[in-house]
């Protein structure tokens, strides 16, 4: 029995892949941990929470002693690090949380995996895979879409948030290349699906919509992004996991190149369509742009492709009607989400940003 453990693991893409694993695989066992913070829901969890190859631990990573007995008492043979401040928005706001959980507690597990599986002879068959974005490689030009992130891209994050994670990758190449750490880093592109919190565009978007909230987009809404569901990428950690050479860097795209406005475009189209007629594109409300926007995300995934067979297997327009349907059939998931701290975060980020048209 192959025993996981993962991190974060009741946030958005950790409960995907933690129910992925268990649903893939009869015989395997799951360490879940997590600080429980607001985007941490055990909700996600909810099938799987009687399941005895299931084990929750509320602890946050930067803790050491925690993390130490956990990984004492469990053994595990993999660590998957998705804890992570996640939302550029709110790094720009407070930057040195990001530091402390996504750059000290990924250094904070890195040692205490260190310490747990250096033998003499080595590391075995352990590995840790840090889960990390393709924002790490910072902006790619509008007008030649042939330029994509590659793993040889060099580093150029431009937010807190990105310099976070970018620093991170940097600490686990380094505990490769100084103490041989069997690691492997995924950067991936915008991931979309079931659970995703709120605070992230078509959440919001289909949220605000089925309330008849104005819809903020930034700028002009033609920043474009790389969408990529998340069951494909779940798919690809896995095959990372147990089939990739340690030390390797692989992108995981989904060819799905759309612009912002487009996506809110068919958050309302579905809307519009499936729940309520009066919902229309003027709602839309252009708002003053995010400080240091990129313009553009897009990745090259041909490297994951030609070493482990994988390629993503949901295009956008089917992606995007799942995803829609779940949150039509999940609302009580999303009123549970949407009350308390969510309200101040939403007028802290939206309520005093200038109208554009």
């Amino acid at each position: 029995m192959k025993t996981y453990f993962v991190t974060g693991g009741a946030g958005f893409i950790g409960s995907n892949f933690v129910l992925h694993i268990l649903n893939t695989y009869p015989d395997v066992r799951i360490v879940n941990v997590d600080k429980l913070t607001y985007a941490g829901n055990l909700e996600n969890l909810a099938s799987v929470l009687d399941d005895e190859r299931h084990i929750f631990i509320q602890a946050d990573i930067c803790d050491r002693t925690a993390m130490a007995q956990a990984i004492d008492a469990y053994k595990p043979d993999f660590v998957v690090n998705f804890a992570a401040e996640s939302h550029v928005d709110r790094s720009i706001v407070d930057p040195g949380i990001f530091c402390q959980t996504n750059v000290a507690g990924t250094q904070t597990l890195l040692d205490v995996c260190r310490d747990a599986w250096k033998t003499s002879s080595g590391y075995g068959d352990h590995k840790f895979l840090q889960v990390s974005t393709d924002e790490v490689y910072g902006s790619l030009p509008e007008d030649d879409k042939s330029v994509l992130f590659r793993e040889d891209t060099p580093l150029a994050p431009r937010s807190p948030y990105s310099a976070s994670k970018a620093s991170a990758d940097l600490f686990v190449k380094a505990y490769h290349e100084t103490y041989g750490m069997p690691v492997n880093i995924t950067r991936c592109s915008n991931n979309y699906g079931p659970f995703q919190f709120p605070e992230k565009l078509i959440p919001l978007m289909f949220h605000n919509a089925c309330n008849h909230v104005k819809l903020p987009v930034y700028g002009d809404g033609m920043n474009i992004r790389d969408w990529l569901y998340v069951e494909d990428h779940c798919r690809a950690i896995d095959l990372v996991l147990n089939e990739a050479p340690v030390g390797e860097v692989y992108n995981i795209g989904g060819h799905n190149e759309r612009t912002n406005i487009h996506i809110v475009e068919q958050v309302i189209q579905y809307v519009h369509n499936n729940i309520d007629t009066t919902v229309d594109a003027s709602l839309i409300e252009h708002v003053t742009d995010r400080l240091g926007h990129d313009r553009r995300y897009g990745i090259d995934p041909t490297k994951i492709g030609r070493d482990l067979g994988w390629q993503p297997e949901t295009p956008f327009e089917v992606g995007i009607i799942k995803t829609l349907d779940w949150y039509r059939t999940h609302q009580a998931w999303i009123d549970n989400v949407t009350s308390g701290q969510y309200q101040s975060y939403y007028e802290r980020m939206y309520k005093n940003r200038e109208v554009l048209s």
